[in-house]
């Protein structure tokens, strides 16, 4: 078993096959405001599709976002949603010379409604066929098989029970990797699991744990494990891990070892593809010598990254780097931004479903009252931007005998901060002009404002965000703080004159 610095270097160094069903994400975004008079339903007003490739295309995505090379076995009609797939595989590097077009036969599409508020699913709907493939297309998928698994190391199916993973398909996929001593890990579906015999390890959830097994599984420790071992001992696997929500995962060796991993997501935007990345983050740790305890660790810690985030998304190898080896996610002076580059910043964040708060001051001395401020906004959001007033700016607003601290200290002193993502500067007076730029989901100051002298608060609520404010310490102000300093300087003077 190797560390986890370890094995997430040798990610790069690793190309995956992953056979499966293939299907394009669509997200329609938009904002409900009303419901139609017309039936009791919400209208949502859209701002446009979003695609991404979902299914076994997710598994690639994360292999992808992980660094590792990926190679794909799938079918697909001939179709716009097939153009799309193949577009968006294109645009990874990834070969799409594994899609088998199947004519007569559509791509599989799900389309999400989604309402930008809480990220609300209001609808799904399926364009798909679920018949097995016919036994040309089995040929042409085995084939394919055949003559990728010895350049790769590891291979991943991915089943959503949509046809192309038949029983003829999996057993020939699974005799072909045991023949070039290749790990198989599977996410699986369906009622047979008899056909995964000889799999390495299987990544069933509790609900098809007990379809697996025919018989209810309480989503407790001990019972899962039981039922996790039934199934490694049925169908002659390895490993078998389990997703299980909230509770996190669950790993059971044939061997009778077993091990459980709390979920780390602090909240949950979508969890929209999660197993996909289980899939991909787990099989790759094995074969980066992490060990199955460690690979269902790591696999555990990528699933509550993408659960955090918005719609079917990725783990970055850097992420699991912050989260596995509690290592800050950039230099300090990374976090000090001009105003373009933290407006691309906030660009990244909300492509990740994040929301962005925003609090601005001198922070000339930094007390605890500021220490607290921050940590409270921080809670409020999942990114937290402080706008910092310039040299000029302080020295205007609060006299020609400060900052104390020149804008570079302070703004460093602050990046140092863990619950602050990004310090930005400002020449004006006030913020407003950053605050337009950013469009923070949520504005916060101290309570000794109230909602309405806050500046920028009538731009948040223009547009749905908010204003929030927190309690201060009392008796902590860099004022204050001045002023004793002068004072005990004062009395210290005055005791030297005393003495002479």
């Amino acid at each position: 078993m190797s560390s986890f610095e370890t094995v997430l270097d040798q990610f790069g160094r690793k190309r995956v096959l992953v056979v499966g069903d293939i299907m394009l994400d669509r997200f329609v975004y938009g904002h409900v405001t009303r419901i139609s008079p017309e039936a009791p339903a919400p209208v949502i007003e859209t701002a446009g599709p979003l695609d991404v490739v979902g299914g076994s295309g997710n598994v690639v995505r994360n292999i992808v976002s992980l660094g590792a090379a990926c190679e794909i076995v799938a079918v697909v009609g001939r179709d716009e949603a097939a153009q799309s797939v193949g577009s968006h595989l294109t645009a990874m590097k990834v070969s799409t010379d594994g899609l088998i077009e199947v004519e007569g036969r559509v791509t599989t599409v799900k389309t999400r409604f989604v309402a930008f508020l809480h990220n609300t699913h209001l609808l799904r709907a399926d364009t798909e066929e679920t018949t097995p493939v016919a036994q040309k297309v089995e040929d042409a998928i085995i084939a394919a098989v055949q003559s990728r698994v010895s350049a790769v190391d590891v291979v991943i199916l991915s089943d959503y029970a949509k046809g192309v993973l038949t029983p003829r398909v999996v057993a020939a996929a699974i005799a072909a990797a045991r023949q070039a001593r290749k790990p198989i890990v599977v996410d699986p579906k369906g009622l047979d699991y008899a056909r995964y015999r000889g799999a390495t390890a299987l990544t069933p959830n509790v609900g098809e744990l007990a379809q697996a097994l025919r018989h209810p599984v309480k989503n407790d420790e001990a019972a899962v494990t039981a039922a996790a071992q039934a199934l490694a001992d049925e169908v002659e696997c390895e490993s078998v891990l389990v997703t299980r929500g909230e509770r996190g995962v669950l790993i059971v060796s044939r061997d009778r070892e077993a091990a459980s991993f709390d979920a780390t997501a602090k909240r949950v935007v979508d969890v929209s593809g999660a197993g996909d990345t289980v899939v991909a983050s787990f099989a790759l740790a094995l074969v980066s010598e992490a060990g199955i305890r460690n690979a269902a660790r790591l696999a555990n810690v990528a699933a509550g990254v993408v659960v955090a985030k918005r719609g079917t998304s990725q783990v970055t190898a850097s992420e699991l780097r912050d989260l596995l080896l509690s290592r800050p996610h950039f230099e300090m002076r990374e976090k000090i931004k001009d105003t373009e580059a933290v407006e691309d910043c906030v660009a990244a964040w909300r492509r990740d479903g994040l929301t962005i708060g925003f609090t601005n001051g001198c922070f000339d001395l930094i007390h605890p009252g500021h220490v607290q401020l921050l940590c409270e906004a921080r809670s409020r959001c999942d990114r937290l931007i402080v706008g910092l007033n310039s040299d000029a700016s302080v020295r205007r607003l609060k006299g020609a005998t400060r900052p104390v601290q020149p804008e570079a200290a302070r703004s460093i002193v602050l990046a140092g901060l863990a619950f602050v993502d990004a310090v930005v500067l400002f020449a004006d007076d006030t913020p407003i002009e950053l605050i337009t730029r950013i469009r923070p989901d949520i504005l916060v100051k101290g309570a000794d404002y109230r909602i309405d002298q806050v500046v920028g608060h009538e731009v948040v609520e223009s547009y749905g965000g908010r204003v929030a404010l927190v309690d201060l310490l009392p008796d902590s102000s860099t004022t204050l703080i001045i002023d004793r300093l002068k004072a005990d300087a004062a009395n210290a003077v005055a005791g030297l004159a005393e003495v002479k």
